[in-house]
């Protein structure tokens, strides 16, 4: 568990409806603010066009590249905001998530997460993206 991010529900909040904390505070350090990531490889390449639940993991794996490269873990994450396109994407795209926050999140300690579903992203094949705010020590 982080030991600079500490992650609330306090209790005159309603419960959180999903994964996700009401509350994240940092400890002094520096901020990360990561742009929306999609479901592309290494060689830039769309994986799994138009299929949320097989993008979703490939989206959150990228993130963590990133948050490796900036010498930090999820663990150090304080917010999502996650773009979904189209309502019909909702239920894949929590199943996804479910699976993948096992993973990266093993002792439950979500981040504050913002969902929106929209009409589209930059290009028709992607069906997910997320950005995140992420503390840097220092």
């Amino acid at each position: 568990m982080s030991k600079t991010v500490t992650y609330l529900n306090p209790p005159g909040a309603p419960a959180p409806l999903g994964l996700y904390s009401n509350v994240a505070i940092a400890e002094p350090g520096r901020l990360a603010f990561i742009a929306g990531q999609v479901a592309v490889d290494a060689r830039g390449e769309i994986v799994a066009p138009q299929d949320v639940a097989a993008q979703t993991p490939v989206v959150l794996d990228n993130i963590g590249l990133i948050l490796k490269d900036l010498g930090v873990t999820f663990a150090e994450v304080l917010e999502f905001t996650t773009y979904i396109v189209g309502p019909e994407s909702r239920e894949p795209w929590l199943a996804a998530r479910t699976e993948a926050y096992g993973r990266l999140f093993p002792e439950g300690n979500y981040p504050a997460n913002t969902l929106l579903i929209i009409s589209g992203l930059a290009r028709p094949e992607l069906m997910v993206e997320v950005s995140a705010v992420a503390r840097l020590p220092g």
